[in-house]
C-alpha cells in the first residue's frame, strides 16, 4: 500500500514537471554573496565557536596576527561554549585545521574522540560530528565501530526517524560510502514528508538548518551509492525557490549552509532549475528595443553546457495580440550569461508586453516588460486676448523645443490660452498622457504657479487662464514670469519640460499691498478650552435651600424632645453598637461628600463601611426577631 502512494505521488508529481517551468526568477547575485561574505567576516570577530568555524569555511584567514589570534580564540570559545561536547570538539577541531593553527589540540579532546566508539555509540547527531572530527585528524575508523555505526543507523531508521536523524545518517552514509548504502532507500521517504507553501516553495519543519540538512544529505549519499535521486525536477524548482527565499539569513551557519544546498541542487544536472531573468529595469526604448535576459545556475555562474537554443514569443498583454512568434536570443556577453534580442524589426509600440522565454525546449518563464514610446510636440499655439469683450486675438505659435523669442504681456482684464497637441513619434497619432502642466515661473522671487493641462475633444491639450480672476493664485505679483509645458508618463521615454517663452503679468492690486498668505508656515497653536461652567446661584438661595433639606432632622430632635426616647432595649452588644456607629459613620460620609471629597473617594470608604453596618444590622435584626418571638411563646405559656 505505502508503494501504491508514493507511485501515485511520483506519477502527479511527474505530470506536474512537465508543466513545470524548471526555471527560478531569481539566483544569489553578487550583492547577496558580498553580503554573505560580510556576515562571515562579521563572524570571525564574534566569540562563538559555531560561527567562527562556519567562517573560516568560506573566508581563508592571511594574515597571520590576525590567524594567530583567531587560534586562541577557538579555544576559549570551545570552553565557554553551551553546546554539547561532541559538537563543540568539532568544531574546534575542524576551525583549527581551516586556520592551520601551529597549536595543537588538547589531548583531553583528542582523547575523547578517539575513544568515541570503543563503547556504546551515542546519538547519530554525536556519531555524525565524531565520525567527521575522526577524518579530520586523519584518523582511520576501524571495522568494528563501522558495523556499531551501521547497526545504530538501521535502528535509527526504523525507531527514530524523524527528520534531524534522517538528515544527519544520510550525511555519515555519505561519509561512510558502502558500508552505509541502505541508508540511501530511506530518501525517497524523506523527501515526501516535506511541506509545501503556496504552490511555490518545499521546506522541512525546522526551516532553513533542517532543509538544507536533508537536502545536502539525500543528494550526497545517492551520489556516492549512484543512484538517482528520488526528486522530481518539479520538487527542486520548488526547494531551489525556498532557499532563495532565505537569502537574507544573518548567521555564518545559515549563509553556508543556503550556499551548500543551492550547489547541492546545481549538482544535479538532471532536475536542477536554471534562473531566466530579464537584465535591467524592464523598461525599453521604442527606438532601441533590446531585451536582455540572464541565464544562470541558482549562484549567477554560467550554464553547462551554454543553452544554443533560445526563443521568445512576445504579445501585447492588454490584448494578447501577437507580435512576435519567435524571437532569437543570442550571447551578449563574454562570460555566456546574458543573451539579448532586437525587437525593432517587429516595431513595437508603447505598451506592456508580455514574453514566454524557452531555452533548449525544455526551461521556460514568462515576465513583463515595457515598451516606452517617445512624446512629440507637433504644434502649440499660445493667444492672449480681452476677456470682456470680443477684440483681436493675439496669437503665438513656438516649434520644440525653441523658446519665443518675442515677450508676451497681458493684464487683470485679458485671459491667457495655451493648446498644444502631443503625439506619439512612432505613430504621428494624438497621445494621452498622465501628467501635463503650465507652469508659471515667477522670474524674482522664485515662485510658481502651476495648472493643469485637460485634453479637448479634439485630443488637444489645452489651458485657459483668466488673468484677474486667477491673480489671486500669484499673490497679486506682477512680473516677468516663465511659461513651461511639463509632460510625463510612464510609458514614455523622453518625458519633456519645455521652456515656451516668457510673458509680463500685470495685476490691479500690486503684490506689496496685497495681504501676505503665509505658505508652509506654522498654524496658530489651537488651546483646549474646556466648558465655562454655569454661573451659580445667589448664596442667599443656597442657604434657603440647605435649611429645608435640614427641616426634617430638626422636627425629629424637637418630637424626641416632647415624647421623649425609650432606650430600654437598647443593649451594648457588638452588633448593636457597629450598626448604629456604621449608620452614623454613613450619614457623616455623606455630610462631608457634600463638603468636600468627590465621588470615587466617597465610594472608597464607603464599601467597607457599609459592609461593616450590613453585617452589624442584620445580626442586630435576628436577634431583636428571636426576642420577641421568645417573650410571644413565654406569654402564650402563662395564659
Amino acid at each position: 500500500m505505502k508503494k501504491l502512494v508514493f507511485a501515485i505521488f511520483y506519477i502527479l508529481t511527474g505530470l506536474s514537471a512537465i508543466l513545470a517551468t524548471r526555471t527560478v526568477s531569481t539566483y544569489l547575485d553578487n550583492n547577496d554573496l558580498n553580503r554573505l561574505q560580510k556576515v562571515f567576516a562579521d563572524g570571525l570577530q564574534s566569540n562563538d565557536l559555531q560561527s567562527i568555524y562556519y567562517s573560516t569555511l568560506n573566508i581563508e584567514v592571511t594574515n597571520p596576527k590576525e590567524k594567530e589570534l583567531l587560534c586562541k580564540k577557538i579555544v576559549e570559545a570551545h570552553t565557554d561554549s553551551k553546546l554539547n561536547n561532541f559538537e563543540k570538539d568539532f568544531y574546534l577541531i575542524a576551525a583549527n585545521k581551516n586556520l592551520h593553527c601551529a597549536e595543537k589540540i588538547p589531548e583531553s579532546i583528542l582523547s575523547k574522540v578517539y575513544a568515541a566508539f570503543k563503547n556504546d555509540v551515542g546519538t547519530i547527531q554525536e556519531v555524525y560530528f565524531r565520525f567527521i572530527s575522526h577524518k579530520l585528524l586523519g584518523v582511520q575508523v576501524d571495522e568494528d565501530a563501522i558495523k556499531k555505526i551501521a547497526l545504530k543507523l538501521q535502528e535509527v531508521l526504523k525507531k527514530e526517524d524523524t527528520l534531524i536523524n534522517l538528515g544527519y545518517s544520510f550525511n555519515l552514509a555519505a561519509e561512510m560510502g558502502e558500508a552505509a548504502s541502505f541508508v540511501a532507500k530511506r530518501v525517497e521517504d524523506a523527501i515526501a514528508q516535506a511541506d509545501e507553501v503556496d504552490g511555490k516553495m518545499l521546506q522541512f519543519e525546522g526551516g532553513l538548518s533542517i532543509t538544507a540538512l536533508v537536502i545536502n544529505g539525500a543528494i550526497s549519499v545517492d551520489k556516492v551509492n549512484n543512484k538517482p535521486i528520488p526528486m522530481s525536477a518539479l520538487q527542486a524548482e520548488k526547494f531551489a525557490n525556498y532557499f532563495l527565499s532565505r537569502r537574507s539569513v544573518q548567521t555564518p551557519k545559515g549563509a553556508h549552509v543556503l550556499i551548500e544546498a543551492l550547489k547541492s541542487l546545481n549538482s544535479v544536472k538532471d532536475i536542477t532549475p536554471l534562473c531566466i531573468k530579464i537584465f535591467g529595469n524592464k523598461q525599453l526604448p521604442s527606438n532601441s528595443p533590446e531585451l536582455s535576459i540572464a541565464v544562470v545556475d541558482l549562484l549567477g555562474k554560467p550554464v553547462s553546457p551554454v543553452p544554443k537554443n533560445i526563443y521568445g514569443k512576445v504579445m501585447l498583454k492588454k490584448d494578447r495580440s501577437l507580435l512576435a512568434e519567435k524571437v532569437e536570443f543570442v550571447a551578449k556577453s563574454s562570460d555566456k550569461t546574458i543573451f539579448s534580442a532586437n525587437l525593432l524589426r517587429y516595431k513595437p509600440v508603447r505598451g506592456i508586453y508580455t514574453i514566454d522565454i524557452t531555452a533548449e525546449n525544455t526551461y521556460t518563464q514568462q515576465y513583463t516588460f515595457k515598451i516606452l514610446g517617445r512624446a512629440k510636440v507637433e504644434s502649440l499655439e499660445i493667444s492672449v486676448a480681452e476677456t470682456s469683450a470680443v477684440s483681436t486675438i493675439k496669437k503665438y505659435n513656438a516649434n520644440y523645443p525653441n523658446t519665443l523669442s518675442e515677450k508676451l504681456s497681458a493684464d487683470a482684464t485679458q485671459k491667457f490660452s495655451l493648446k498644444a497637441i502631443i503625439i506619439d513619434d512612432d505613430t504621428n497619432k494624438p497621445l494621452t498622457v498622465h501628467q501635463s502642466f503650465v507652469r508659471l515661473l515667477n522670474k524674482i522671487t522664485g515662485e510658481e504657479v502651476i495648472f493643469i493641462a485637460d485634453q479637448d475633444s479634439s485630443r488637444a491639450y489645452k489651458v485657459d487662464i483668466d488673468i484677474g480672476t486667477r491673480a489671486g493664485d500669484f499673490n497679486f505679483k506682477s512680473g516677468e514670469y516663465e511659461i513651461s509645458l511639463i509632460i510625463g508618463d510612464a510609458f514614455l521615454s523622453n518625458s519633456l519640460q519645455w521652456h515656451i517663452a516668457n510673458i509680463d503679468l500685470q495685476f490691479q492690486q500690486d503684490h506689496k499691498d496685497a495681504k501676505k498668505q503665509a505658505i508652509r508656515t506654522a498654524l496658530p497653536e489651537i488651546i483646549h478650552q474646556f466648558r465655562v461652567p454655569e454661573k451659580r446661584p445667589p448664596r442667599f438661595v443656597s442657604d434657603i435651600f440647605t435649611g429645608l433639606c435640614l427641616t426634617p432632622l430638626v422636627l425629629l430632635f424637637i418630637l424626641w424632645g416632647k415624647l421623649g426616647i425609650n432606650i430600654s432595649n437598647f443593649n451594648l452588644a457588638p452588633s448593636t453598637i457597629g450598626f448604629h456607629l456604621g449608620f452614623g459613620s454613613i450619614l457623616t460620609l455623606f455630610a462631608v461628600f457634600w463638603w468636600k471629597l468627590n465621588m470615587f473617594q466617597t465610594l472608597r470608604l464607603l464599601i467597607p463601611i457599609a459592609i461593616v453596618t450590613f453585617l452589624s444590622g442584620n445580626r442586630l435584626l435576628r436577634r431583636i426577631y428571636s426576642q420577641r418571638v421568645s417573650k410571644q411563646s413565654s406569654g402564650a405559656a402563662l395564659s
